[in-house]
């Protein structure tokens, strides 16, 4: 297939509709399609433009494939494909990931949690760090992530070309999927708030589009999640800010601990692949 047919398909990919409802049967041919220029998923995501941070990053060169540590929910298989504007695999690229808990805390922040008070400033749960293979794909052990007030469920990431070149955005999930974990699965549902927020009225998922969707399936044992990530070879990061609405903080917020400006730490790009 040639470049100009490749990037066709991965542009009418990235903007069917069918990326946003995440969970179910793809059409035949969309799979097809997919496969025939060696992608794991219909699911696309052409980030331009990237989307905000988020106040909650930190590069700690966690090299690892299992960020779960010690947290409950349900296990979760997440896999994420880099490839360019023509489709092609993007080897040795970085890409980390971090999220919240079942109960909408992060790893490495205080002051958080209803009552404001949960330390997690020493801890480094749900987050870390992959290299790309020859086919650009990256794979991490999680749990489905949850929620905190003011946001719909997602997973952020960034994902590193070269020092300089760095494009950062979130993962989300289907709505339906989401609020039936929360109200029927330990420990998602032992929380008496109710979330505020999905994603029709989250102004992030608006503006990442519906090829930000991740496509989901159900295992025997996990779920499946999976995105496309095509990049442009001149993606640059702006400086990121702390909104307020739908983009802050979950309650509390962080304290003090780990970056606080939304800046990017570039410098710091090829963490050590032991």
């Amino acid at each position: 297939m040639s470049l100009v047919n490749r990037r066709h398909v991965l542009g009418a990919l990235a903007a069917s509709p069918i990326a946003s409802l995440g969970i179910g049967a793809f059409p035949s041919s969309a799979r097809a399609q997919a496969q025939a220029i060696g992608l794991i998923t219909p699911n696309v995501c052409m980030v331009m433009p990237e989307v905000t941070e988020g106040p909650y990053y930190l590069d700690e060169n966690l090299v690892r494939a299992d960020i779960t540590e010690d947290r409950q929910g349900i296990p979760m298989r997440l896999q994420m494909q880099v490839v360019t504007a023509d489709c092609q695999p993007i080897e040795n690229a970085r890409v980390d990931v971090w999220h919240c808990d079942a109960e909408g805390n992060y790893s490495g922040y205080a002051n958080q949690g209803s009552d404001g008070v949960l330390d997690t400033s020493d801890q480094v749960f749900l987050r870390g760090t992959q290299m790309t293979k020859a086919d650009g794909t990256v794979t991490f052990q999680t749990i489905y992530p949850g929620w905190y007030r003011g946001r719909t469920t997602h997973i952020h990431y960034k994902v590193y070309l070269d020092e300089k070149t760095l494009l950062t955005s979130q993962i989300f999930f289907p709505d339906a999927l989401s609020e039936y974990l929360f109200q029927s699965v330990t420990p998602y549902n032992n929380r008496e708030a109710k979330r505020d927020t999905t994603n029709s009225n989250d102004w992030i998922a608006s503006e990442a589009g519906s090829g930000a969707y991740a496509a989901v399936r159900e295992q025997p044992e996990y779920y499946d999640a999976a995105l496309v990530v095509g990049v442009a070879s001149d993606a640059v990061s702006v400086p990121a800010s702390m909104p307020g609405g739908a983009g802050g903080p979950p309650p509390g917020g962080p304290s003090g601990a780990g970056p606080q400006d939304g800046t990017n730490s570039a410098g710091v790009f090829v963490p050590s692949k032991t």
